[in-house]
């Protein structure tokens, strides 16, 4: 009997209960993805504002050192490349010269019935070819042998010089790609702390500024007039306190990544360009740059000396006595003095 049963039939009503209940969760979830709700990020205090704000300026301050760095390098290649192409232009300038005087040689030749097969080699358009049949012009016995060796060295020097210049080229094209790498790492960082601090009013992102507006404010104008007399005064070199009154100068200067004054600065900008209107030229990068001296111990600073922040070393300032420095912070707040207790201390360099 069993094999006239009838087969079980579906619940209807349970296969579309459970088919609506898919849709409704999908389109919930569809919802929830489009609208953002399930994925907003919480509102955040105008502390962690701060805090969030001042780990990407870090993290910027990083890529810029780098960034900087490979500038530097890149200028350098650019410099390398371009002597090299102008030391094979003015070679080729005298091979040319050269091969032209063997031309006359040969024509007079020529003119008198023969042409030296050395010669010949010489004023090959092939260089190559004369370069792999160098021992032939060797065996001629030829009186242009001397012209026709100079012209084979010349042409070897050429050669050697157009390597250079790939080998230059090629790094010139790897620090290029590596500036663009780090461009975009500093401005996606910038653009999101832009975006953390839009989120705040005037009075909450004034708040959110924390020591470095604190100690911006306590630095009065009458603290800032009579701080460079006395931190020029303080410091062991001549030179060093021509790059504290330079400082001094800047006061107010904008942060901008990758610049060196006059007018605007990155942390390790301003310290070049006050080293370097005193006369003294320092590297580019916080990491040269805390090399390029002698170290000095937190308790004997005196003002001048570099003082430099983070276990990367990726900020610097000059400190100008009293606990305290100038520096360029990051793009919210412009050249200012502040209390070197504001930042992880790494070590500070003495650099005349």
């Amino acid at each position: 009997m069993a094999a006239h049963r009838k087969p079980r039939q579906r619940s209807m009503g349970g296969g579309k209960a459970r088919t609506a209940a898919t849709i409704a969760l999908a389109g919930a979830a569809t919802a929830t993805g489009l609208d953002g709700t399930g994925h907003a990020e919480p509102q955040l205090t105008p502390g962690q504002v701060k805090t969030k704000v001042d780990k990407l300026y870090q993290e910027a301050e990083v890529a810029t050192e780098k960034y900087n760095g490979a500038k530097e390098k890149a200028e350098a290649a650019g410099q390398r490349l371009r002597s090299l192409q102008d030391q094979a232009a003015r070679k080729e300038e005298r091979l040319n010269s050269a091969r032209d005087a063997l031309g006359s040689v040969a024509a007079a030749q020529y003119r008198a019935g023969g042409l030296d097969p050395a010669v010949q080699l010489a004023l090959s358009d092939d260089p190559d070819r004369y370069l792999e049949n160098a021992e032939f012009v060797e065996r001629a016995g030829s009186r242009q042998n001397a012209a026709v060796a100079g012209v084979r060295k010349q042409l070897r020097e050429i050669e050697q010089l157009r390597g250079a210049a790939h080998i230059e080229l090629t790094s010139l094209k790897s620090r290029r790609a590596e500036l663009k790498q780090h461009k975009e790492t500093i401005t996606g960082k910038l653009g999101t702390a832009r975006r953390l601090l839009s989120r705040l009013g005037p009075q909450e992102r004034s708040l959110s500024g924390g020591s470095q507006d604190r100690a911006s404010r306590s630095t009065g104008p009458r603290d800032t007039l009579a701080a460079p007399g006395s931190a020029s005064s303080q410091a062991t070199d001549s030179r060093a306190a021509a790059a504290v009154s330079y400082a001094y100068q800047k006061l107010g200067s904008p942060y901008v990544w990758g610049a060196t004054g006059p007018n605007a600065f990155d942390c390790s900008g301003l310290v070049q360009a006050a080293y370097r209107a005193a006369g003294v030229s320092l590297p580019r990068t916080t990491y040269s740059q805390i090399a390029a001296g002698r170290r000095v111990s937190r308790s004997e600073l005196l003002p001048g000396d570099l003082v430099f922040f983070y276990a990367g070393i990726s900020h610097v300032g000059i400190y100008v006595g009293n606990g305290r420095m100038i520096h360029a912070p990051n793009p919210s707040a412009p050249v200012r003095v502040t209390p070197i207790d504001e930042m992880p201390y790494a070590g500070a360099t003495r650099v005349v």
